[in-house]
């Protein structure tokens, strides 16, 4: 199924334009502000937390987490015109010393470090990453989803966030002992 129609029948429009010859497996849709601050607050973000956001956009997810949190993040896009606009935002909101943000394939980026990691991929993207996730991700770090889930792993709690316009499903899943 092509992703447009997917994304129509969500009632999602992705927005902003990508770099032209960039074929992207998730297009760029950004999270409202509201559910980006819904979803940090369901991964309880600390200030000692370091929030990976793979697909990371325009990074306001990261730089929220920094600004609101105190935390650190790291945003991976493979999209080179969103990490600029992401690292132009860190600049413009203050915590460029508390983010970074690479342009790379999520499948071959170490997130080992990541003690929360934050996803607005697609279904079929989100299982395949599972395995990854299971296997760098040490046990207690945070995973949130913004509307999908992640294969057959059962989230530990699903949350519900209001973005002004409609409802956005947020799912939570901690990484269990090995």
């Amino acid at each position: 199924m092509r992703r447009d129609f997917m994304l129509a029948g969500l009632g999602v429009a992705a927005s902003g334009c990508t770099t032209p010859g960039l074929d992207l497996d998730v297009p760029y849709i950004s999270t409202p502000q509201p559910v980006v601050d819904a979803m940090l607050r369901l991964a309880s973000v600390r200030r000692d937390d370091v929030v990976y956001d793979l697909g990371c956009g325009d990074g306001r997810i990261v730089i929220s987490a920094a600004r609101d949190f105190g935390a650190r993040g790291v945003g991976i896009d493979l999209d080179p015109r969103r990490i600029e606009d992401a690292n132009a935002a860190a600049r413009s909101a203050g915590v460029s010393g508390r983010v970074r943000f690479a342009v790379q394939n999520l499948f071959s980026t170490d997130f080992s470090e990541a003690t929360v990691v934050m996803l607005y991929l697609l279904p079929e993207l989100n299982a395949k990453l599972l395995p990854k996730i299971r296997s760098e991700l040490r046990p207690g770090a945070r995973v949130v989803s913004h509307q999908f889930r992640m294969g057959d792993w059962q989230p530990e709690r699903i949350e519900s966030a209001w973005s002004g316009e409609r409802d956005h499903t947020l799912y939570l899943w901690v990484v269990p002992p090995r």
